[in-house]
């Protein structure tokens, strides 16, 4: 006998997941076990959302557990306490759909051995994609962030801006509905972290993807996302978040600077010294 009510039940379900923010953290809290077997706790209960189609920075001191938020909302790390839903979907039921996420690291990560084309495409050998559409994929995708003719230049051979497009490629060509980043442009110099700035807002437009950005760095933050989640230091805590209301392209505009300077001002001048941390 079929059952009406399971049908709409279903049906609320997959709404509800339509509707759903694209990432989710919910009263989360994390320590790792030191060396003599010390707990460090790194998240003190840190709860809030990034909505679909945004741009999200997590931005605060070094230890403060960013990278760690981060590593959650990939599904490589588990919380102790509370929960991460990706798209509606909690991360420890195990139904996240992770072909829709996209990861770009602080370092490049590219194969010496590899031209820039099959960096771009290892990211898809892992499935059953026949080689001819993984390379017309990873073209593509080199094409997207401006590379075109570069494709069978090897790491080398590239600037470390041109290094960071490859690395931005490979993140893109499994065509992510949410990219988190890692600090992706820390190691380059200013002019060109402007540029890629530039690219990735480009590019988000683009796609109309959502952005889970960390940095410590506010200029970064304030150029980059519609909202910000300022972190306490360890154990991080959400210490404010703010909502960026200024219009694209931010870049050396005046509002961005006061909002820059307000944000210094709120945090107090020093920051403790970097530390590695989980």
């Amino acid at each position: 006998m079929h059952d009406e009510r399971l049908d709409v039940r279903v049906t609320g379900e997959s709404a509800a997941r339509e509707t759903a923010p694209a990432i989710t953290f919910d009263a989360i809290s994390k320590s790792f076990t030191r060396p003599g077997g010390k707990p460090l706790e790194v998240l003190r209960r840190v709860g809030f959302v990034v909505p679909r189609g945004t741009v999200v920075a997590i931005l605060g001191p070094s230890g403060c557990g960013k990278s760690t938020l981060l590593n959650m909302a990939a599904g490589l790390i588990a919380p102790d306490a509370g929960s991460v839903a990706v798209m509606g979907r909690d991360i420890a039921a195990g139904t996240v759909d992770w072909s829709r996420v996209g990861y770009m690291f602080q370092d490049d990560r590219l194969l010496p051995w590899r031209s820039a084309r099959q960096n771009v495409a290892l990211a898809l050998e892992a499935g059953t994609m026949p080689s001819r559409e993984r390379i017309a994929r990873a073209d593509a995708a080199i094409d997207l962030v401006e590379l075109a003719g570069f494709a069978g230049a090897y790491p080398h051979e590239l600037s470390g801006g041109m290094r960071s497009r490859v690395a931005l490629a490979r993140s893109l060509v499994g065509e992510p509905t949410i990219l988190l980043m890692d600090e992706p442009f820390s190691r380059l110099d200013a002019q060109t972290r402007s540029a890629m700035h530039r690219e990735l807002l480009r590019i988000q437009a683009l796609r109309q993807m959502t952005i889970l950005f960390v940095t410590h760095e506010i200029e970064e933050a304030v150029v980059l996302a519609d909202q910000i989640v300022v972190m306490a230091p360890r154990p991080g805590r959400i210490r404010t978040e703010v909502a960026v209301t200024i219009p694209q392209p931010r870049i050396g505009a005046a509002a961005t600077t006061a909002l820059v300077n307000e944000l210094r001002q709120s945090l107090g001048e020093a920051e403790p010294a970097p530390e590695n941390h989980p």
